[in-house]
């Protein structure tokens, strides 16, 4: 039991919501600084790892895809732009719009934070067995879901 400045009232430490946020907190530093350390953001990785999985899109579609609204995507494609990692092209079919595609510089780029971002969960579950890791990513995987997480 923790005691002194830092303890925590047992009503708290042992509510999901509560357990979630501060593990959430926690996850999100790591990923910030991580990511930032190997010259990318998390939206970067959201951005070229749904190119890579689906293929050329639109910015709206690649917003809907990664849950990022429209402003940021528009932002963030811009810092990729500027580094050659993805490609901006007119749509054939709608001119008005771009059709953004990864380049080979971008999925070089991917690779990079997927071993950045392995690093991070094997730090983040560092104190669970593989077999528990699998049961939690279930278990949040089926919170999300029902919750209409994208």
């Amino acid at each position: 039991m923790t005691t002194g400045d830092d303890a925590r009232p047992a009503r708290l430490s042992h509510t999901p919501s509560w357990l979630i946020s501060q593990v959430s907190t926690h996850s999100h530093r790591l990923v910030h600084e991580r990511f930032a350390a190997a010259g990318g953001r998390g939206y970067h990785y959201r951005l070229l790892a749904a190119l890579e999985e689906f293929g050329p899109a639109s910015q709206a579609t690649l917003g809907r895809r990664t849950g990022i609204d429209r402003s940021d995507v528009v932002a963030a494609l811009n810092e990729l732009a500027a580094r050659d990692l993805i490609e901006r092209a007119p749509d054939p079919a709608d001119r008005r719009r771009n059709i953004i595609t990864l380049t080979t510089a971008g999925r070089r780029q991917l690779e990079r934070l997927d071993g950045v971002l392995t690093q991070i969960q094997d730090e983040l579950l560092a104190p669970l067995s593989p077999a528990e890791r699998d049961q939690l990513t279930g278990l949040l995987v089926r919170i999300a879901d029902h919750h209409g997480s994208p």
